[in-house]
């Protein structure tokens, strides 16, 4: 508990972020084909960024760009998620918390409403706890109820090291160049048929499975 109260404490969140920040702008960072979303969004788009749990470390310098438009993010409520909201919301990003096994159905509720207020937010698609490879159903539901354009983006780095964690977490050496990719934007329609649901999640899936490293 006492391990915990410091790690979550302010000073030390801060110090993280700081640290992540400072780690991160060693990255020689290229972003590909940001223009065709960000054009959308100007006009009025809204607008779903979403990646692996294992590749989101590489996106927190170049996503405080978009903090002017109040951008959310889901994160789950465990002990890590506290670190990571803090982290989230000193990058200026606003902090939804909440996933599949606690408080999921509000959590999604209030991106739903954020990101109708905003028309920008940003997701992980394999959630807190995976399996790898699985695409949830959160992001299908967000889009279906909000009209966004799903873009997938992915990362990959010169030199990386992958942790022996569920995700395979994807973690570029100091100087590595970075590649962060956002693929086509994706628009499915509404639906209600549970099969048709599916189909857009495994369609998801198998859009994004060749971006995820070490697998």
């Amino acid at each position: 508990m006492i391990k915990y109260q410091l790690l979550s404490s302010n000073l030390m969140i801060s110090f993280l972020y700081r640290f992540c920040l400072a780690y991160s702008w060693t990255f020689h960072i290229k972003l590909e084909n940001e223009k065709e979303w960000m054009d959308y969004y100007k006009v009025g788009g809204t607008i779903l960024l979403c990646t692996w749990h294992q590749q989101f470390f590489s996106a927190i310098r170049p996503f405080q760009n978009y903090k002017i438009y109040s951008p959310s993010l889901m994160i789950s409520k465990s002990r890590d998620g506290d670190i990571i909201a803090g982290i989230a919301r000193r990058s200026g990003w606003i902090p939804v918390r909440g996933s599949s096994s606690k408080d999921g159905k509000k959590a999604l509720q209030r991106m739903i409403v954020n990101l109708q207020e905003s028309r920008i937010a940003a997701h992980l698609v394999d959630g807190p706890r995976g399996p790898i490879g699985k695409v949830k159903a959160g992001t299908i539901r967000l889009a279906n109820a909000t009209g966004a354009a799903i873009v997938p983006f992915i990362v990959s780095a010169e030199n990386a090291w992958h942790f022996n964690s569920w995700d395979k977490f994807l973690l570029p050496k100091p100087f590595s160049k970075v590649f962060l990719k956002f693929g086509s934007m994706i628009k499915f329609e509404e639906v209600t048929d549970r099969e048709d649901f599916e189909d857009q999640r495994r369609q998801l899936e198998e859009i994004m499975l060749p971006g995820l490293k070490g697998i």
